[in-house]
């Protein structure tokens, strides 16, 4: 089993920045990358960014390039999202996940473990 740990949510003006951070704990050996999708109110849950487990590759979505920066530290067994020019459209709840196989790093469907979520609030 994995459990994952978000935190680093709340509210924030547009143009501030925040820092997500997620732990996972757990079977991660296993694992093949992470990954921040996010759920907007009323609109379905959306890719926003990801790194494999090496560190060496990483994918935004369109909407959040140059402005977010995913990373992690395989030590702490943590991944980060580093959220700069904030926007009150990426207000939603914020969820990172873990994916144990190939496939497209922008489905949900292929990430088999989820955290809670944690909300990110932009104020304009």
């Amino acid at each position: 089993q994995v459990q994952l740990v978000e935190s680093g949510g709340g509210l924030v003006q547009a143009g501030g920045s925040l820092r997500l951070s997620c732990a996972a704990s757990g079977r991660t050996f296993s694992s093949y990358a992470m990954g921040w999708f996010r759920q907007g109110p009323g609109k379905e849950r959306e890719f926003v960014a990801a790194i494999n487990w090496s560190g060496t590759s990483t994918y935004y979505a369109d909407s959040v390039k140059g402005r977010f920066t995913i990373s992690g530290d395989a030590a702490k067994n943590t991944v980060y999202l580093q959220m700069n020019s904030l926007k009150p459209e990426d207000t939603a709840v914020y969820y990172c996940a873990l994916k144990s196989g190939g496939g497209t790093y922008s489905s949900a469907l292929l990430y088999r473990y989820w955290g809670q979520g944690t909300q990110v609030t932009v104020s304009s």
